[in-house]
């Protein structure tokens, strides 16, 4: 019996997409867990809360909103660097911001689609955000009065509307070889 652990793999950039309520945050939190048992290091990189620290400057603007994602993106590139893979949850509605992401990175990185429709994100939305703006009081929501493209050719497709976490987080582990 061998006492060798076996190689760690490169760190890397998951790059989690998808509408406000698709589970990117909970999927995210399982991952970072599973790469916790196995002793990798990782970071979770949520949207939300870094619009609360380093992004609290940006609104939601079209610009705002390529500025988020290409600080996240330089965030990610510096951990991966530093060995640790970058779990980034963030809605990142525009193919072009994300294509922008996957340059700054570098390889590897991965486009993660959560795929969820505005039905069942709207029915998990415990903020109101979706009542809100399909009432217009919230302009510029993405999914409701703002767009989002989903990826063409995204890495993987995680279908988080019908299927559960813990399935997702299967998948996503299995697509890593983990």
């Amino acid at each position: 019996m061998s006492s060798v652990l076996p190689p760690v793999p490169s760190a890397r950039t998951l790059w989690f997409t998808g509408l406000s309520g698709a589970g990117k945050t909970t999927l995210a939190q399982g991952l970072l867990a599973r790469l916790h048992e196995l002793g990798r290091p990782a970071l979770v990189l949520d949207g939300d809360q870094m619009r609360q620290g380093l992004n609290r400057d940006l609104g939601f603007a079209r610009e705002d909103r390529k500025e988020n994602a290409r600080r996240l993106a330089e965030v990610a590139k510096l951990l991966n660097a530093a060995g640790v893979t970058a779990i980034v949850a963030i809605i990142s509605p525009y193919a072009e911001d994300r294509a922008m992401a996957r340059q700054i990175v570098g390889v590897p990185f991965t486009e993660v689609h959560l795929d969820a429709s505005i039905q069942v994100c709207a029915a998990r939305d415990v903020k109101g955000l979706y009542a809100r703006a399909m009432a217009g009081d919230l302009p510029g929501f993405t999914g409701v009065s703002a767009p989002y493209e989903p990826p063409s050719q995204p890495d993987l497709v995680l279908h988080t509307g019908g299927d559960s976490i813990e399935a997702c987080v299967a998948k996503l582990a299995d697509f890593l070889g983990l």
